[in-house]
């Protein structure tokens, strides 16, 4: 994995980097290191700041802010949380339980301050950047939004060509076929707030933002997607002059996450070494439940977010299908 550049960040607080243009326009938030095991965002982050403390980059509008490592436990620890998942029910508490209801009460008012999020990831198996975004307008009760299609151009511009939609909703259906199942009432797993992260809280307080998985951890390609779609994103919201904004790129892949498959078992395995968007055809055998009650693909897809290490009870891997919004 690559070595952080940045001295162990202190755990009793969030280190922060602000610019402000003399300028009005649109308010940024670049954020790393959410889990601390995803290290390419915050040398993305650190590659940006050295340019515009260098004069290379010169913000002439709205303000751009970094928060390189979001959870300094995790990332001290080289691993993926502190003592939970922070992109997990990301919701500022009055009493905070653990490290990341902490980080909450900090990151979350610090999230509404902003219009625009850009969130940088990595992910553990084998594949080709991707970038996560938010439904379509709406006025429903789950994620009502209104900035669609700023956050699809936002998507189109990161400099990927795979988006991939619909979280929430499977999310919380997901929930609901937990509740059915009977499981221990009131466990984290079984309440919709816990699919909210960080783009999820940006919306609900009336921004827009995309998550970029910017490839394997270990891919040395990876901090280089994030400096890129750091670049793109202060030319696209006009932020930033020397910055040439670049097309899209073409064909665009969109891809929506229909259902969550939930591990029952720890005996639970899989029929192969899947990695996320294998495609899938109708009926093919995806996994074997501890009783031996095959798991089949409903109809043709793709297999997302394949997890070996999902504890009983949580989500194991996702289905998904074509997109009928489109890029």
């Amino acid at each position: 994995m690559t070595t952080p550049s940045l001295n162990p960040p202190s755990l009793n607080h969030l280190r922060q980097h602000r610019f402000a243009a003399l300028r009005p326009g649109p308010k940024l938030i670049v954020t790393g290191a959410v889990h601390g095991n995803e290290v390419a965002g915050t040398r993305g982050i650190e590659r940006v700041i050295g340019e515009l403390e260098r004069g290379e980059i010169d913000l002439v509008r709205g303000s751009v802010t970094f928060v390189p490592v979001c959870n300094p436990m995790a990332y001290r620890e080289k691993r993926r949380m502190g003592e939970r998942n922070l992109n997990r029910r990301l919701l500022p508490t009055a009493t905070p339980q653990d490290y990341e209801d902490r980080l909450g009460r900090v990151l979350c008012p610090l999230l509404a301050e902003h219009e625009v999020l850009l969130d940088l990831h990595s992910f553990r198996s084998p594949g080709r950047p991707f970038v996560m975004r938010g439904p379509a307008d709406n006025d429903g009760a789950l994620e009502p939004f209104r900035h669609a299609a700023a956050e699809a151009a936002l998507a189109a511009h990161v400099g990927v060509d795979r988006v991939v939609e619909g979280w929430m909703q499977a999310y919380a259906d997901g929930v609901a076929r937990r509740k059915a199942r009977g499981l221990t009432p009131g466990a984290v797993h079984e309440d919709p707030s816990y699919g909210v992260g960080t783009t999820e809280w940006m919306r609900s307080q009336g921004g827009y933002g995309v998550t970029l998985e910017c490839g394997q951890h270990d891919d040395p390609a990876a901090p280089d997607v994030a400096h890129h779609a750091i670049r793109q994103t202060l030319a696209l919201l006009g932020l930033a002059e020397g910055i040439a904004l670049q097309p899209p790129q073409r064909p665009f892949e969109c891809l929506r996450l229909v259902e969550v498959i939930d591990r029952f078992d720890a005996a639970d395995r899989f029929a192969k070494g899947w990695t996320s968007f294998d495609p899938l055809h109708e009926g093919e055998l995806i996994a074997l439940r501890a009783d031996g009650t095959e798991v089949r693909a409903p109809r043709d897809g793709f297999i997302v977010f394949p997890d070996v290490g999902a504890l009983p009870g949580h989500e194991w891997f996702y289905w998904a299908a074509k997109s009928e919004r489109g890029a």
